[in-house]
């Protein structure tokens, strides 16, 4: 017969961590990129095998491309407002977009999700902030290099310029790559190359670092690629939610 009691000792000195919900699929690539961050980090920070509560949505990335090409983004944002519903009815108590592109409806989904959205221009912001640096390149889908939501958040809340590639060209090729390879887990040593020569043209350019915002690109690129600061957004965000789930 089983000792209840000596069971229900077993998790008594279990640790108290908040529930965090993930918004993944976009893609899985990256959204694993999360979840190995995530569970190792407070692996590490217990000293043992405790994984954190998670939540995970993973949505349709091709259904989402195809909304974005069209301008549909009424849709994604009503996409993404049922997610955070889902993980709220999960128990989590708040949410992240795993991507940097989703943040452009943030404020939209936010005003209609019933727990805290994470901010991955918050996580970046701060990191670039700790460096000290005031001016910053930026690599991204197009939607994330030509339009301000992160690059306002960085200029509003920490004081940071940011620059992105110059023409219309490159920033289409960057985000092809984004979409046609990257995300299909597809990493080839000429558009390696082809994203390390942005990221010098920047450098030439006044940025003191490169923001890879977009969670595709440290699949292929890093630090030991680069001379000067690189800040991941993924790793960077995905830190902020253990922040979040040990209540830092």
């Amino acid at each position: 017969m089983m000792n209840n009691n000596k069971s229900s000792g077993n998790y008594s000195h279990r640790p108290l961590l908040r529930r965090l919900g993930l918004i993944g699929g976009l893609s899985w690539h990256s959204t694993l990129e999360y979840y190995i961050y995530l569970n190792q980090t407070i692996n590490d920070h217990f000293g043992n095998n405790t994984n954190p509560p998670l939540v995970l949505v993973n949505l349709d990335q091709y259904t989402m491309h195809q909304l974005q090409q069209s301008d549909h983004w009424d849709v994604i944002t009503e996409m993404l407002i049922d997610a955070c519903d889902q993980l709220y009815q999960g128990g989590a108590t708040a949410a992240m977009f795993c991507a940097n592109t989703p943040h452009k409806v943030y404020h939209d989904v936010q005003a209609h999700s019933r727990i805290p959205i994470l901010h991955i221009g918050d996580a970046t912001g701060a990191a670039i902030r700790k460096k000290g640096l005031r001016k910053v390149g930026l690599i991204g889908t197009i939607f994330t290099m030509e339009e301000p939501f992160i690059a306002k958040i960085l200029k509003d809340h920490y004081d940071i310029e940011v620059i992105v590639p110059d023409t219309k060209e490159d920033r289409k090729k960057l985000h092809m790559i984004i979409q046609k390879e990257l995300s299909l887990g597809i990493l080839k040593p000429e558009t390696k190359k082809y994203i390390l020569d942005q990221v010098a043209i920047l450098a030439t350019k006044g940025a003191e670092g490169i923001i890879l915002g977009c969670t595709e690109f440290p699949l292929i690129v890093g630090q030991d690629d680069i001379k000067i600061p690189l800040f991941n957004t993924t790793m960077l965000h995905a830190q902020m939610g253990v922040d979040f789930i040990l209540g830092i």
